[in-house]
């Protein structure tokens, strides 16, 4: 291929493919498309796992502590290796692959490292609750809205769906002995 490829039959560019992962089950999902499409488009997935300090970049700022920063970078670098061991068994063969831990909230880390021409933002859908998406704005919005390149977003594997749905209609008939603290 020289360079020019399609992505849900997008046209692409000598870009990349960036995912967004986290390690849930819809993050995964997510980095099973971006790997199926570069093994199809001969691209470079680059697997973005963005995270913050506990408390946030202003409860740092307060209390500034740079071996527990050094702590947290490197748990977040083993929550990506282990995303792909989960998701793969290790990384996969046959696909140009890397790996990039950023610090930052992940709407806009991963909207700042998709910037090349002709670069596929690829996210997971994400949860769907008002409560979520009240007390936590979605990556998947935020990476629709600012990104200056395509967006794919891939839905929730149908095993997430179906636990989500079992959740909502056995948690509230829980006997009241089974509810821990009662």
């Amino acid at each position: 291929m020289t360079g020019m490829g399609e992505i849900g039959g997008y046209a692409q560019q000598a870009g990349r493919i960036v995912v967004g992962v986290s390690g849930s089950l819809g993050s995964l999902a997510a980095l099973h498309r971006a790997v199926d499409e570069a093994g199809r488009t001969d691209t470079e997935v680059l697997a973005v796992l963005a995270w913050l300090p506990q408390g946030g970049e202003h409860g740092y700022r307060l209390a500034p502590c740079p071996p527990l920063l050094a702590a947290w970078g490197k748990a977040a670098a083993e929550r990506l290796s282990e995303a792909l061991v989960d998701a793969f068994g290790g990384v996969p063969s046959g696909v140009r692959l890397a790996a990039e831990v950023v610090r930052g909230d992940s709407g806009p880390a991963l909207v700042q490292v998709a910037d090349r021409p002709g670069d596929v933002l690829v996210v997971g859908a994400g949860s769907g609750s008002r409560l979520r998406r009240g007390l936590r704005p979605s990556v998947t919005a935020y990476c629709v809205k600012h990104a200056a390149c395509s967006v794919l977003t891939v839905p929730k594997p149908m095993l997430q769906r179906e636990l989500e749905a079992f959740h909502r209609r056995n948690v509230w008939h829980l006997p009241t002995a089974l509810i821990p603290g009662r």
